[in-house]
């Protein structure tokens, strides 16, 4: 297993892995264009994980926000492939995202889980990351 920066070539398996994160088919177009401009510009540090194909991914933003003295880093999105669960791969993934909040100078790394994904709590939990905040949201 391996975990490397993203590039544009792994568009399509990206895209399969962020419609099964979140059930569903996205435009698959407009992803790959949302994609690309993610990665040809900082805040956003992509990696994936590869054994023979790519089966996982892990996307950091990383942003300097007013109430914090350094650089926060957080991850947006972090997906296994159902079918290569275990075996340590989100916890390599997991592992990618802190080195890079620590090489960026972040004093905090965070995520934001659906309330529904209570095994990605438990991992995040298992992983030292603690309950701190609520999140709030509306759609528009």
């Amino acid at each position: 297993m391996t975990v490397r920066t993203a590039t544009v070539a792994d568009s399509d398996a990206v895209y399969e892995l962020m419609c099964q994160l979140e059930d569903t088919r996205f435009d698959r177009l407009t992803f790959c264009r949302r994609f690309g401009w993610q990665l040809a510009r900082q805040p956003f540090f992509a990696f994936v994980l590869e054994e023979d194909d790519v089966v996982g991914f892990v996307n950091v933003r990383v942003e300097r926000q007013l109430h914090h003295e350094h650089p926060v880093a957080e991850i947006c999105e972090l997906v296994v492939d159902k079918g290569y669960r275990g075996g340590g791969r989100g916890t390599l993934l997991l592992e990618r995202a802190i080195a890079c909040a620590r090489e960026q100078g972040c004093e905090v790394i965070e995520v934001t889980s659906n309330a529904a994904r209570l095994d990605a709590h438990r991992f995040y939990e298992n992983h030292g990351m603690k309950r701190t905040h609520t999140k709030f949201m509306m759609g528009l």
